[in-house]
C-alpha cells in the first residue's frame, strides 16, 4: 500500500500545517518535551498515554537521518518508553527511509477530515433503548466508557466477537486502579478531552473521545465492546463528538483510521480521505 492523500488532488497545504501544529501541541498537557533536532521527543509525565518521537515543528535544517532516529530510540529505551514514532506521510515523506534505515517498520492509517467547509452527515438513528451521551468527569459511567476501547482494540475488525461487559468491568478496575480514569475525568474538566460513550440503560457499550487545541479537535479512541458491534454504535459516538466539536466552534476535525474497513464507517460521519498516518514501531508487535 502506498501513501496517497486522494486519487484526485495534491495535498491541502494549508490543512496539513494546521494539523501538524495540533500534533504538536496536544501532547504538551500531558507530556515533555525533549529536543533531538529533526525531532522531538514526547515524554509521558504521570498517567496516560504512552506518547512517542515526531517531527520537530517548524524545523528548518537537514532531515532527521537514521542516526537521528537511533538517537531517539536509545532514548525510549533508557526511559522505558515505546519505541514509536508517528507523523504524516504527506508532510514529512522523507522520514520514512530514516525510519525504515534504523529498523523500525512503517504501518499506514487513512487520515480522515472534516474541514471548516466539509458538512457532518446527519446524526444516525440508534438501536432501541441506546443512547448517546457526552460525560461529565464524575458521571458513573466513566470508568466504563475509558475501558471499553481498550476491549474493543484488544480484538481489532469490525466482526462480533465474544468481549463483552465481563471484559469490560475487568478492564474498568484495572484502568481505575492505574489511575487512568481519574486522569481521563481531569482532563474532561480542564477541557482537554471530551468523552462520548453509547449506553443501553447503565452499561456502555461504546465509547470515544476528541482532543480540543484551539479550533482544532481529533476523535481517537472509538471502540465498541465486540460483542455489541454492527449496531453502528460507532458511527452514532463519532457523530455525537462531531457534534459536540461544532457546537464548541471546533471548525476541523480529524481522526486516523486503522484500515480502509474502518475508514469507510467514518465516511458515513461525512469524513473525507485527507493523508496518511504513519507509526514506527519494531517488528515484533505486530509481528
Amino acid at each position: 500500500m502506498h501513501a496517497v492523500t486522494s486519487a484526485d488532488h495534491a495535498p491541502n497545504r494549508p490543512l496539513l500545517d494546521e494539523i501538524e501544529r495540533y500534533y504538536d501541541a496536544v501532547p504538551r498537557s500531558a507530556a515533555r518535551a525533549e529536543d533531538f533536532g529533526p525531532l522531538t521527543l514526547f515524554v509521558r509525565e504521570g498517567t496516560g498515554w504512552p506518547y512517542y518521537a515526531r517531527p520537530t515543528l517548524g524545523h528548518d535544517g537537514p532531515a532527521a537521518t537514521a542516526e537521528d532516529v537511533r538517537r531517539v530510540l536509545e532514548r525510549q529505551r533508557e526511559l522505558g518508553a515505546p519505541e514509536a514514532f508517528e507523523w504524516v506521510a504527506e508532510q514529512n515523506p522523507e522520514l520514512r527511509a530514516a525510519v525504515e534505515a534504523a529498523g523500525l517498520t512503517v504501518h499506514e492509517h487513512p487520515l480522515l477530515v472534516l474541514g471548516p467547509q466539509d458538512e457532518p452527515a446527519p446524526t444516525p438513528a440508534l438501536p432501541q433503548r441506546v443512547e448517546v451521551r457526552v460525560l461529565a468527569p464524575d458521571a458513573p459511567e466513566l470508568a466504563a466508557a475509558v475501558a471499553v476501547p481498550h476491549v474493543a482494540f484488544g480484538a481489532p475488525g469490525t466482526a462480533v466477537g465474544e468481549d463483552g461487559a465481563v471484559e469490560s468491568a475487568r478492564t474498568a478496575a484495572r484502568l481505575t486502579a492505574e489511575g487512568a480514569v481519574a486522569r481521563v475525568a481531569e482532563r474532561i474538566a480542564e477541557g482537554t478531552t471530551v468523552q462520548a460513550a453509547a449506553l443501553d440503560g447503565g452499561a456502555v457499550l461504546c465509547a470515544g473521545q476528541y482532543n480540543p487545541v484551539g479550533a482544532v479537535g481529533e476523535v481517537v479512541g472509538v471502540g465498541t465492546l465486540p460483542s455489541a458491534r454492527r449496531r453502528g454504535l460507532g458511527l452514532a459516538v463519532t457523530a455525537a463528538l462531531v457534534a459536540h466539536a461544532r457546537s464548541e466552534g471546533i471548525r476541523t476535525v480529524f481522526l486516523s483510521a486503522s484500515d480502509e474497513d474502518v475508514a469507510r464507517i467514518y465516511r458515513r460521519a461525512g469524513f473525507r480521505p485527507f493523508a496518511t498516518a504513519l507509526i514506527a514501531e519494531p517488528a515484533s508487535p505486530r509481528s
